[in-house]
C-alpha cells in the first residue's frame, strides 16, 4: 500500500462528541473505529504546553479525571482542535495522530498511568 492509499485510509467518515462530552468517537476510511476519553486526549494533547519541544520538556499532566470536551472544531482538512473544560484547546489533534492513538490506546493509557503513580500524581 503507498503512503498516499495509507494517508487516505486515516481521513475521518465521522467525529462524534457523545452527548455527555466524555468521549468522542472516532470512524475512519478504513473501517476503524475508536472512542476517546476527554481524559485520554487531554492528557496526551499534541500541543507543545504538554508535548514540551523535546523528550525532556514535556510536562505531566494530572488531575484530569473530571475533564470534559467543551468543543470540538476542524482546522482546514487535516485536523481538530479540541477545548477541554480546563482551558485547554492549543492542540491540533491531526488524522495521522487521531489513528495513532486509536492503535496505540491501551499501550499509552498504561505508560500514563505508570507515569503517574511513579511521579505520585493521581488522574
Amino acid at each position: 500500500m503507498s503512503e498516499k492509499d495509507k494517508l487516505e485510509q486515516n481521513i475521518p467518515t465521522e467525529i462524534r462528541l457523545d452527548k455527555s462530552k466524555e468521549k468522542l468517537i472516532v470512524s475512519f476510511q478504513s473501517g476503524e473505529t475508536f472512542d476517546f476519553t476527554a481524559e485520554f486526549l487531554r492528557v496526551l494533547s499534541p500541543s507543545a504546553e504538554v508535548k514540551g519541544h523535546s523528550e525532556e520538556s514535556r510536562k505531566l499532566q494530572y488531575g484530569k479525571s473530571g475533564v470534559i470536551i467543551t468543543s470540538v472544531e476542524p482546522v482546514g482538512n487535516y485536523a481538530i482542535r479540541i477545548e477541554f473544560s480546563d482551558g485547554h484547546n492549543t492542540g491540533f489533534y491531526s488524522w495521522v495522530y487521531l489513528h495513532e492513538l486509536g492503535l496505540n490506546k491501551d499501550e499509552y493509557w498504561d505508560t500514563y498511568l505508570s507515569e503517574l503513580e511513579m511521579a505520585g500524581k493521581s488522574r
